[in-house]
């Protein structure tokens, strides 16, 4: 239907001429736009509830936690640790832990099925694309919780998000840009690398981070840096994640991950001397 207003101009000029056109067209597009919205669950937007989209979030996010714990061979007291604390963070009730132990567990045995649940995930949240880069991002999160990425576990979420629909290069930018974020946790910047540096190595390097935390090359413009900005700061906004299926627990996660954004974002404009 996206043409159905040229095409009826077209029919409309052939047997009554200007007004015919004019008159085509425009009935065109009102069928067209009546036609989208009869038929959105049918075609691009997705027909799940927002419950089931909440659920199938939760379920896919902590059966591939487990499937990440194990990427190594083994799953390590600490990658333990941070799944429960990660429960606790989301305040779940002793129910919901029980379910989520369990998914973690399943996603860990050998006999699990990446692509199937994979499959399950898309369907379920259909074009959401936004739950789809949070799924990752919360992934590369949990990879990231003892300060680094073992290169299987690259892999291993390299593999899932070009599942997922991520092409390369822009999964290497978003791997790019959540390491950097993680350095502003708090709304201040921190340095993991070895040995002292000077004061003016460091704000270079916190600078450098801070770019990267925004995804932007640091000749961009102070327009196109604001612009950058909103757009990422928009894609956490809590009525929009909610609306979109993400659980309501997981807004305070993704909240915290606004802040290392901000932070990154006023580092940039101090430097610059911008408001």
């Amino acid at each position: 239907m996206r043409y159905a207003k040229y095409a009826a101009a077209i029919i409309g000029y052939i047997y009554y001429g200007f007004w015919g056109a004019l008159i085509g067209f425009f009935l065109g597009a009102w069928l067209s736009n009546r036609f989208s919205r009869s038929s959105a669950g049918m075609f691009g937007v997705n027909p799940k509830t927002r419950e089931q989209r909440q659920s199938g979030f939760i379920k896919t996010l902590f059966l591939l936690m487990g499937k990440l714990a194990k990427a190594d061979g083994r799953v390590s007291e600490a990658e333990i640790a941070h799944a429960e604390a990660f429960m606790q963070q989301l305040g779940m009730t002793p129910e919901h832990r029980k379910e989520a132990i369990r998914l973690f567990k399943q996603g860990a045995r050998s006999e699990f099925s990446l692509d199937e649940t994979i499959s399950e995930f898309k369907t379920t949240t259909g074009n959401a694309a936004n739950l789809k880069q949070l799924l990752v991002m919360y992934l590369l999160g949990a990879a990231l919780a003892d300060g680094k990425i073992e290169l299987v576990e690259q892999e291993l979420l390299r593999e899932i998000a070009i599942k997922l629909g991520f092409s390369e290069q822009s999964f290497n930018q978003l791997l790019m840009m959540i390491q950097a974020q993680s350095q502003f946790r708090g709304g201040g910047y921190q340095y993991s690398g070895g040995g002292q540096q000077s004061s003016a190595a460091s704000a270079a390097s916190s600078l450098s981070s801070a770019y990267q935390a925004l995804g932007v090359d640091k000749d961009i413009s102070d327009s196109a840096l604001k612009k950058s900005y909103r757009k990422l700061m928009s894609e956490f906004h809590p009525d929009r994640l909610i609306g979109q299926g993400l659980p309501e627990d997981m807004i305070k996660v993704a909240t915290e991950r606004s802040k290392e954004i901000q932070a990154a974002y006023d580092l940039i404009k101090k430097s610059r001397g911008i408001n």
